[in-house]
């Protein structure tokens, strides 16, 4: 879902097909995903070329998908994140997992093919700024889950404001701090 050109129309039109009460769940690469590839491709090309290209596709974070979740009509959406660290031998084990994937980039507006220099200075500034002690590069999956259900009257109701009657704080069992 993170590759889809009209997210929201697509998540409208999820929501349109579920019966009422049907549940929707999903799992998709989030905004915070390869930041570190990103991040070499970019100081790469600033180095080569003096311009930046988006070698890596831009992927939503989980604020905007919970919005979009409540934007295209679900009921009790829920949008959670899980990051996930993963430590490759080399760079070319990491582009063979995300060939594997089907990650590779999908974008049209890129430049065309990376050049030696503009890989050789990623992958440098990949070895210097996001190599753990053993010298293997880290990459962050950014993994984000949403669920929601189509609306029915069956459905629980949220409570009104202030319509408590015991404090969060009391519930926990812990102090109220003021912030």
């Amino acid at each position: 879902m993170h590759n889809i050109n009209d997210l929201p129309g697509a998540l409208a039109q999820i929501r349109r097909a579920l019966k009422p009460d049907g549940l929707f769940v999903a799992a998709l690469f989030g905004g915070a995903t390869l930041t570190e590839l990103r991040d070499s491709f970019a100081q790469g090309e600033i180095a080569t070329t003096g311009g930046i290209s988006p070698r890596v596709a831009p992927m939503a974070d989980v604020r905007e998908l919970g919005g979009l979740l409540q934007r295209a009509g679900f009921a009790l959406p829920v949008a959670d994140v899980e990051r996930t660290t993963v430590r490759y031998r080399d760079f070319f084990t990491l582009v063979r997992d995300l060939r594997a994937m089907g990650e590779t980039n999908a974008l049209s507006s890129r430049k065309g093919f990376l050049s030696r220099a503009t890989l050789a200075a990623a992958l440098e500034h990949y070895r210097e700024h996001y190599a753990d002690e053993n010298g293997k590069l880290i990459a962050t999956f950014e993994i984000i889950y949403l669920l929601g259900w189509a609306p029915d009257e069956s459905q629980q109701k949220p409570l009104k404001p202030g319509s408590a009657k015991m404090r969060l704080a009391d519930a926990l069992g812990v102090k109220e701090q003021k912030l």
